[in-house]
């Protein structure tokens, strides 16, 4: 093993030999590089974040033709640090009447929830937090805690406002949390694992190819998970305030603030994942920085495309939120998971190619059977608007005349 190759493995075996040769019990030597390689992780994806909100805002301002940051520093590449100074300099605000102990244990738990998604998450073939056997569920357990720290928000905030945001953006979070533990068991059942790790490994032919349905909806899924447009309900047209998190001020509005697009590039960072092979390519296995390298450009396609997805639509209402959900994308995961379990067990092992064909052609047609049934659907529930037969009436200027106004004075 040299540097080039794999350098992270390589400065955790010298760190390693460097604590031993101090004395160290082995004990202890395994419990210092788990803490340093948490703190090097949660640190260095919080550093990330940096660029990734001067980066979304400026992508932001060329989607919708403005300029974005531009004036602290080259291309504006500073302004991100010109406002984390602007941020920790602002007043602690507490509301009188508000849970002190939610109302300041709810960011944490909105940023503590983001960044324990990167503990499994596997960056190449060997730099990995933990390889669990139960990686998909993690995901889906830890993602909880981000809802739970945005109901302890709107409850904890002794604010009306607070409190409908913080009930709007949970109800849209479980719910589409259905559609998504859905197409989570696909990935398993191909793979035969539910770590991810193991799924990253198993794609010889990506996922996305073998339940492209699957993709879709978890995609669409993951960007209402993270409150992006177009379901970006925490904000309501309705209040015009800012929703669960109105009544944070300073740093404690800024975790709110960096979970936010941190979450949107973790989500991106699991799709490439499970469904685009992870860090696999040419030469990922014997060159673990290529791997690395393979799934930043995989990941940063998926960002791109979120990115996109958020400054093009526009915001749907909560009734079409949930309607879309319950109505057609929970039932297409249900339909997806059910034709990939019949082709995969149906075709022998070894049988790849076929398989393969099969699989595509199936999620061909429950995509095209499920579009015609919303379709024939809608039309049934459109109602026609009643032609009035009379004309409406019209708000006119009434003026009076001349010989009118002087009977009136006289």
């Amino acid at each position: 093993m040299t540097f080039i190759v794999d350098p992270i493995n390589f400065i955790s075996d010298w760190l390693s030999t460097v604590l031993a040769g101090w004395g160290l019990a082995p004990g202890w030597v395994q419990f210092i590089m788990f803490i340093l390689g948490a703190g090097i992780l949660s640190l260095g994806a919080m550093v990330f974040t940096v660029f990734l909100i001067w980066l979304e805002r400026k992508l932001g301002g060329r989607f919708q033709d403005r300029i974005g940051p531009n004036r602290v520093g080259p291309w504006g590449i500073f302004q991100t640090i010109a406002d984390m100074l602007k941020i920790f300099t602002k007043e602690y605000i507490t509301p009188l009447g508000s849970d002190p102990v939610l109302f300041n244990l709810a960011p944490v738990l909105a940023m503590a929830a983001v960044l324990a998604l990167w503990a499994v998450i596997p960056l190449s073939s060997t730099v990995y937090g933990s390889n669990i056997n139960i990686g998909v569920l993690y995901v889906l357990a830890v993602g909880a805690l981000g809802e739970l720290g945005i109901i302890l928000a709107g409850f904890g905030s002794n604010n009306k406002y607070a409190l409908l945001g913080g009930f709007r953006a949970v109800a849209m979070l479980i719910s589409y949390e259905v559609p998504m533990a859905i197409t989570l068991l696909i990935p398993v059942m191909l793979s035969g694992s539910m770590g991810l790790n193991d799924i990253a490994a198993a794609q010889d032919v990506w996922f996305i190819l073998q339940a492209p349905v699957a993709a879709l909806v978890f995609f669409i899924a993951a960007i209402a998970e993270n409150g992006r447009a177009p379901f970006d309900l925490i904000e309501a047209d309705s209040e015009i305030v800012a929703g669960f998190n109105i009544e944070y001020s300073g740093l404690k509005f800024g975790m709110y603030y960096v979970a936010d697009f941190l979450h949107a590039f973790t989500a991106a960072l699991i799709f490439a994942t499970i469904f685009l092979g992870g860090w696999r390519g040419p030469g990922a296995e014997l060159y673990p920085v290529l791997g690395f390298l393979y799934l930043l450009i995989k990941t940063s396609i998926v960002y791109f495309l979120t990115i996109a997805i958020r400054f093009s639509l526009p915001r749907l209402r909560i009734d079409q939120m949930m309607a879309f959900n319950w109505k057609y994308l929970t039932p297409l995961a249900l339909a997806s998971l059910l034709v990939t379990a019949v082709v995969d067990k149906a075709v022998a092992v070894g049988q790849d190619w076929l398989r393969l064909g099969l699989l595509l052609l199936v999620n061909l047609i429950v995509f095209i059977l499920a579009d015609r049934l919303v379709s024939v659907y809608n039309k049934h529930k459109a109602v026609e608007r009643r032609v009035v037969s009379e004309p409406r009436p019209v708000a006119v200027t009434i003026r009076e005349s001349p010989t009118e106004t002087s009977e009136v004075g006289s």
